[in-house]
């Protein structure tokens, strides 16, 4: 898979392989939209506000998805380690779907490499 202005491809196949490289690891922040958080939380057949008390936490003016630190490592409150997997694939945040794709990987494609086995060179 490629996308234009980038200076590396993905084979997604990798995924099955990675044990969620993307989905845990380091803290940081998974932003969702207004719109993301109501296609979750219908999903999850859950009222917007307990889903946003469960899920979510906010950061300035946005909202993250929450994390589980789990063996020194930050996981997504969704990342699922037995299966490898996603619990909420079919809703998840633009942030998860567009990764590696991601402007701030353009200039650092070593790190890219390092944390997505995936990363094929141009």
């Amino acid at each position: 898979m490629r996308k234009e202005g980038f200076p590396y491809a993905f084979n997604p196949s990798k995924c099955e392989s990675c044990e969620g490289r993307c989905c845990t690891g380091e803290s940081g922040y998974i932003y969702v939209t207004s719109d993301e958080i109501l296609a979750l939380a219908n999903l999850l057949k859950l009222e917007l506000q307990v889903f946003t008390e469960s899920y979510l936490y906010k950061i300035g003016y946005k909202y993250s998805l929450k994390e589980v630190v789990t063996n020194d490592s930050h996981d997504c409150i969704f990342y699922d380690r037995p299966s490898n997997g996603c619990k909420v694939y079919e809703a998840r945040p633009t942030q998860c779907r567009t990764f590696p794709f991601w402007d701030y990987f353009k200039q650092r494609v070593d790190e890219l490499k390092d944390e997505c086995p995936g990363i094929l060179d141009d």
